[in-house]
C-alpha cells in the first residue's frame, strides 16, 4: 500500500500518563484507506477503517470527520493536520459570519417569513431557482438587520449592488420602519457576539457541511445507481426524497461533472414523441440553450401551457438539454483538433 499521509496523535489520560494513535491515508490499486489505530481500553492495538473506496472527496470527508471525532475526545496531533481547508477566518470573513451568528440567535420571523414568501413569488415570476435572489442565510440577515435604504442593504454580505439595484426598493418594503436593535455600520455585532458561543457555532456549522458532503456522496452514489440501471425521476425521487426541481438540479450539475446521464435521458425520454423531440433539438439549434421558455416558445408557436404539462415539459427539456450540450461541445472539440 502506498501510504500518502501519517500523523500521531496523542492524549492525556490522568497521571502523568499519554496515550498515542496514529491516523493514515494508503493508497492501493486505486482504492483509498483511511484507518485509525490506538491502544484500545484494554491496552491491545486496535484498527479502525474509517474508508475504503475509490472517491477522494468521500475519502477526505470521512478523514475529516473521523479525526474532528477524535480531537473532541481530547486528541491532539503532533503535526497540526488541515482538517478545515488550512485557513482561518479572519477580516470579512469572519464578520460575515458574526453577522451570520448573530442573525441565527436573533430571528426576526414575521419579516424573515415575509421575504421568504416574497421571494417564492418573484421565483415563480421569473422562473428561476429561488436561491438566485436571495439565501436564506442572507433573507435571515435583512430580517434582523432591518437596512432602512438601498446604502444600508449593501452592506448585508451577499447583497451587493446588483441585487441591490433590482430588489432593493421591493425588499425595503419589509423593513423600512421596524423597529430594530442597532444600527449601521454592524461593527458593534462584534462587541455584542459572545466569543465562546460563537467558536463553538462554527464548530457546528463545520460538522454540519461535512455531514452534509457525506449524505450528499451517499446519495450521489445511490442516485448513479439508479441512473445506471434504468431508472427515471420517479424512482429517483422515491430513493433519495428529494422535491423533483432540486433532483434534476443535481444531475444537471452531474451531466456538467461528466457523469453519464444517458440511461436516464433515454428513460425519461420514451414517452415523449419523436416529433417533439426533434423540434426541441432544433429550437436548441435556433434560440440557444441558455433558457429554456423560448425553446418552449419556439417548439409550440408561442402557444403557452400550464400546469402538470408545463412542469413535465420543461423536466425533458432540461435532461435534452444536456445531450444537447455534451454533443454541441464534442463538435466544437472535432472542430478545433
Amino acid at each position: 500500500m502506498n501510504i500518502v499521509f501519517v500523523n500521531t496523535l496523542e492524549k492525556e489520560t490522568g497521571e502523568h500518563r499519554v496515550a498515542t494513535a496514529q491516523v493514515s491515508i494508503g493508497e492501493e490499486h486505486g482504492i483509498w484507506h483511511v484507518y485509525w489505530c490506538d491502544q484500545g481500553d484494554a491496552g491491545h492495538p486496535t484498527q479502525d477503517e474509517w474508508y475504503q473506496g475509490i472517491s477522494w472527496d468521500e475519502m477526505l470527508s470521512a478523514f475529516r470527520y473521523g479525526l474532528r471525532d477524535k480531537m473532541r475526545a481530547g486528541y491532539r496531533p503532533l503535526i497540526t493536520a488541515d482538517t478545515d481547508s488550512g485557513q482561518r477566518l479572519s477580516g470579512k470573513a469572519r464578520m460575515t459570519q458574526l453577522l451570520n451568528y448573530y442573525s441565527e440567535e436573533n430571528l426576526n420571523e414575521p419579516v424573515y417569513e415575509s421575504l421568504r414568501q416574497w421571494r417564492r413569488e418573484l421565483a415563480a415570476r421569473e422562473g428561476k431557482p429561488p436561491y438566485l435572489f436571495a439565501t436564506n442565510r442572507v433573507l435571515r440577515m435583512i430580517s434582523v438587520f432591518l437596512p432602512q435604504n438601498q446604502d444600508e442593504l449593501r452592506q448585508i454580505p451577499g447583497f451587493g449592488e446588483l441585487k441591490s439595484t433590482l430588489h432593493g426598493k421591493e425588499i425595503l418594503q419589509f423593513t423600512v420602519g421596524q423597529e430594530r436593535k442597532g444600527s449601521f455600520p454592524l461593527d458593534w455585532v462584534a462587541r455584542t457576539v459572545d466569543n465562546a458561543k460563537f467558536e463553538a457555532w462554527q464548530v457546528a456549522q463545520k460538522e454540519h457541511k461535512l455531514r452534509m458532503e457525506l449524505d450528499r456522496e451517499a446519495g450521489k452514489s445511490k442516485l448513479l445507481g439508479i441512473v445506471a440501471g434504468g431508472g427515471d425521476l420517479t424512482e429517483l425521487q422515491q430513493v433519495l426524497s428529494m422535491p423533483r426541481r432540486e433532483l434534476l438540479q443535481w444531475i444537471e450539475e452531474l451531466g456538467r461533472e461528466g457523469y453519464d446521464m444517458d440511461p436516464l435521458i433515454d428513460a425519461e425520454l420514451r414517452t415523449v414523441p419523436e416529433e417533439q423531440q426533434i423540434k426541441a433539438w432544433n429550437a436548441f439549434k435556433s434560440e440557444g440553450e441558455r433558457y429554456l421558455k423560448p425553446v418552449l416558445q419556439h417548439m409550440n408557436g408561442g402557444e403557452e401551457m400550464k400546469g402538470k404539462e408545463l412542469d413535465r415539459a420543461y423536466e425533458w427539456l432540461r435532461l435534452l438539454r444536456l445531450r444537447f450540450r455534451r454533443d454541441k461541445d464534442m463538435f466544437n472539440a472535432q472542430a478545433a483538433s
